[in-house]
This record gives C-alpha cells, sequence and structure tokens, in this order.
C-alpha cells in the first residue's frame, strides 16, 4: 500500500525590538551574562503587572498581512498554564481562541510547480528561560523569558519534506523582508517543530499525528520528516498503530526519539489574561500598517524580471536576501549613463554579484552588508571594462582587492599599471613582431589552420604581459596575416 505525510509546521521567531514583551528589559540578550537582562515583572514576581509591547504587536501584524491573513478587530492574550523551570510565572501569556490573525497562505515552488501552504494563524506570546545542562546539573538563564514570540502555525497542506523545506526558507526570506527576524535558528531567534500522519493515499481522513521537536535547521528538518515518515509507514504496514507523542530529532543518530506524550490544548488550561486588556485594532490602523510593508520577495522578483529583463532565475537567486536585492539595485543606478541604457548591463551586475562577489562572500564567511565595495565602486569597475581600460580577467583581480581593502578600482588599476594596451600603433609593432618571430604557425594558419590564432594572440599577450585588448589584438592579427 502506498502512504502519504500529512504535515504542519509550526514556527517560534523572536521578534527584533528593543525591549521584552511586557516589560522595558532589553531583549537583545544573546551576548549578555546571565540573568542581566531580568527585572520583577519577566521573573513572575507577585504583584507585578504586564504591559503589551506595542512594537511587538505591529510586527506581528506586518507579518500576518505579508502572509494574506484576514486581521479581527478583536484579540485578547490568555494564559496557557502549565509547569516547568523555564516558565518563571508557572504560566505563559499567549493566545488561544482570538489570535491576531488568521486564515492566510504562502506559495511555494517545488519541481517546477506552485503549492499554497495555508496559514492557520500568526499569534503573539512570550517566550522562556534557557535551560542550560551543565555536569549532571541544570541552570536557567531568565535574560531570554519575556523576549516577544510570534508563532506561525500552517495548515496540514504540506507532503513532502522538500515541500517543509521550501516553506521554512520562503517564510524566514519573507521575515527578514520585514525586519522582524533575524532568521538566525543557530541562535534560536527562529525555531521549528513539524506536526506529521501518514495516511493511506487517497484517503481523506488524517492519521495520529506526531510532533517532532529539536529542529535547528531547514537541513534537519528535512532529514526527520524523512525518518518519521519512513518510521510511522514502517508501523502502519506491520498492522500497528501510531500514538500520539512528541518526538525529539537527534541529530547525531540520524533518528527521532519519544520525548513525551502529546499535550492537548485543554491540558494547558487556557483562560484569558485577567491583567491584559483585550485589543481592539481599528481598520486604519491596520490599513497604516500594510501601507508601510516593503516590497515583498515574489513581487521583487517580478519586478527585476520585467524592469530589468532578467531571467526567472537570476531575479530568483538576487531576491532571496533583501541586502543582496538592494545592492544590485543600487550598483545599477550607480553605472553611467552610457553603460546603464545598455541591454544587458543588467544582466552583467547580475552576474558578477551572484559569480565572484557571492564567491568571495563564502570564502570570507560574511553577509554582504559587511563588504567593502560600494555599489557606485563596482560600477565603476564595469565601466573600465566596457571602456577596454582592463580586461575581464584583470577586473577580477582588481576586485579581489578591492574586497580586501575597499580601495577604488581606478586608484588599484593605476597603481599596479593594470590598464590595457589599445594603442593600434603600438599593438601593431608587436604583432608584426610576433609574426615575424613564429613562421611556422603561421604557415599553419595560411594553410587553413584557424585554432593556431589562438597561439599568435597568447604570444601577444605575453609580449604585453597580458596588458593587450584581446578584441584589438584578434583584428589586427588577422589584418596583418591577410597580407603575409
Amino acid at each position: 500500500m502506498d502512504y502519504e505525510a500529512i504535515i504542519g509546521m509550526e514556527v517560534h521567531a523572536q521578534l527584533l525590538t528593543k525591549s521584552k514583551m511586557f516589560c522595558r528589559c532589553s531583549a537583545d540578550y544573546v551576548a549578555a551574562d546571565p540573568n542581566t537582562h531580568v527585572c520583577p515583572v519577566c521573573l513572575g514576581m507577585p504583584g507585578v503587572l504586564p504591559v503589551i509591547n506595542q512594537k511587538a504587536v505591529e510586527y506581528t501584524i506586518m507579518t500576518a498581512l505579508a502572509l494574506n491573513c484576514r486581521i479581527p478587530e478583536f484579540s485578547k492574550f490568555d494564559r496557557k498554564n502549565y509547569f516547568y523551570p523555564d516558565l518563571p510565572k508557572g504560566y505563559q501569556i499567549s493566545q488561544y481562541d482570538l489570535p491576531l490573525s488568521r486564515d492566510g497562505w504562502l506559495e511555494i515552488e517545488v519541481d517546477g510547480q506552485t503549492r499554497r501552504i495555508g496559514i492557520e494563524r500568526v499569534h503573539l506570546e512570550e517566550d522562556t528561560a534557557k535551560l542550560v545542562h551543565v555536569d549532571g546539573h541544570s541552570l536557567i538563564d531568565f535574560n531570554r523569558a519575556g523576549v516577544p514570540l510570534m508563532e506561525i502555525v500552517s495548515q496540514p497542506d504540506i507532503r513532502t519534506p522538500e515541500e517543509a523545506r521550501q516553506y521554512l526558507t520562503k517564510l524566514r526570506t519573507i521575515l527578514r523582508y520585514l525586519g522582524v527576524n533575524s532568521g538566525n535558528m543557530e541562535e534560536g531567534a527562529m525555531r521549528c517543530e513539524a506536526n506529521i500522519s501518514v495516511r493511506p493515499k487517497g484517503a481523506t481522513e488524517f492519521g495520529t499525528k506526531v510532533e517532532v521537536k529539536n529542529l535547528n535547521s531547514f537541513h534537519s528538518v528535512k532529514l526527520a520528516l524523512e525518518y518519521e515518515i519512513e518510521r510511522q509507514t514502517r508501523i502502519l504496514e506491520a498492522g500497528g498503530h501510531i500514538e500520539q507523542v512528541t518526538m525529539g530529532w537527534d541529530e547525531a543518530r540520524g533518528v527521532t526519539v519519544v520525548q513525551r506524550t502529546k499535550e492537548y490544548a485543554h491540558d494547558y488550561r487556557y483562560f484569558p489574561e485577567p491583567d491584559l486588556p483585550p485589543l481592539v485594532l481599528s481598520r486604519e490602523w491596520v490599513e497604516g500598517v500594510r501601507a508601510r510593508l516593503p516590497e515583498l520577495p515574489d513581487a521583487k522578483r517580478a519586478r527585476f524580471m520585467e524592469q530589468y529583463g532578467l531571467s526567472r532565475y537570476d531575479a530568483s537567486v538576487l531576491t532571496v536576501e533583501r541586502p543582496v536585492a538592494d545592492y544590485f539595485e543600487a550598483c545599477v543606478h550607480a553605472l553611467p549613463p552610457s553603460l546603464r541604457g545598455k541591454e544587458e548591463a543588467a544582466k552583467t551586475v547580475a552576474n558578477w554579484i551572484t559569480g565572484e562577489l557571492f564567491r568571495l562572500l563564502k570564502a570570507a564567511d560574511i553577509e554582504i552588508e559587511a563588504i567593502k565595495v560600494t555599489p557606485k565602486a563596482l560600477a565603476e569597475l564595469l565601466d573600465l571594462v566596457e571602456k577596454g581600460t582592463i580586461s575581464i580577467s584583470m577586473a577580477k583581480d582588481v576586485f579581489g582587492e578591492m574586497f580586501q581593502t575597499g580601495r577604488s578600482p581606478s586608484q588599484i588599476v593605476q597603481e599596479k599599471g593594470l590598464a590595457q594596451i589599445s594603442d593600434v600603433e603600438e599593438l601593431s609593432r608587436i604583432v608584426e613582431q610576433v609574426i615575424a618571430e613564429n613562421p611556422g604557425p603561421v604557415a599553419e594558419y595560411l594553410g587553413g589552420k584557424e585554432p593556431v590564432l589562438r597561439f599568435l594572440i597568447g604570444q601577444v599577450m605575453k609580449a604585453t604581459r597580458g596588458k593587450a585588448n584581446p578584441h584589438l589584438v584578434n583584428e589586427l592579427l588577422k589584418q596583418k596575416l591577410s597580407r603575409v
């Protein structure tokens, strides 16, 4: 019997606010000493009262709108009750039946096909403290407790591990475009869990779902889902039953392991948070947030294709990260009018960014925001190539030094004497000398062996230490050889 997977994703994203969700403590805790970004509110001391972080609400609404969600006018916070050492109050302030948004969708592309994944809800809550396990003891750092945490819950519309990976990748791109989340899974700023079940193909009812945690990378998500699909399929084929449990992904062993039996919503005894008023979101305020949304990846990709004549592939690569897309456009706008007006100008810029620049970024292990090469400097380098001042191979060497030092291409070319020789009279003299010194190859060329021309061009380039304009050398050689 053939089985298919039913997958839903829950993503928790820390919001890039300056302060925590319900107090004024700094939310920038990653590099801080343990338990230094705390106060009576986020430590859950008796008698303290929370105050809603408006910026966190705005960021959540921004995300919901970017995910095509419906924004109800009325929302509220709830207490999610459970006892665990990382929860200082003994409950978590979250949202249950009246979240900030519902009923959205996100489109992904898998194997050339577009798939629409439903978004059940985007809601807001507070993060928990962090447990650190050392030598058989568990220590608690409360710096993270109370940091604004946005939860994005998908519908069970995902069918394969690859679709799950593409969904998470697209979602991370949108969050980074909006500037609401760093997307850094290594630091826990973005965390995901998967709910997965399998059923016979053609069936309409869902199977028993299993939640998989400890997924710290998109690659781990794909591997864990592949393993869990295989595990559940084996059980069903053997006539067994799937238990509703929470599994953890063991990265080292490449397997999922049981952590605990799965809780249900009623286990948390949700009830309205008595210390916080309900939220009433006016249509005018929501539309004001919508008006401030940046151009999102899909729209930017479509514009790049139309405005700059880029292929779908090039436009997709350039728009995965907003800083890369912004750098590309800044480079195009910095080109001199004579070069910018050429049909292939934008494609040339795209090639340099996705080729040489990406290669150097990967080697240096840095993001594009940290580079020393300004868009104006890259545009200047491309103009030098267009004018024939330097060759493309020389330009790559110059660009490498620009990347390391931040110096202008003109300065590097002048100091190193890299300018191409384009003087016809000087090159004619060198070409004639090469022809005179290589009678054998010349005879072969005249005898019909045209590939020999490349050897003669190489001899000219060697005589000029690579500075000769290759196009001009090619023309001069053909012209003078025709007279021999």
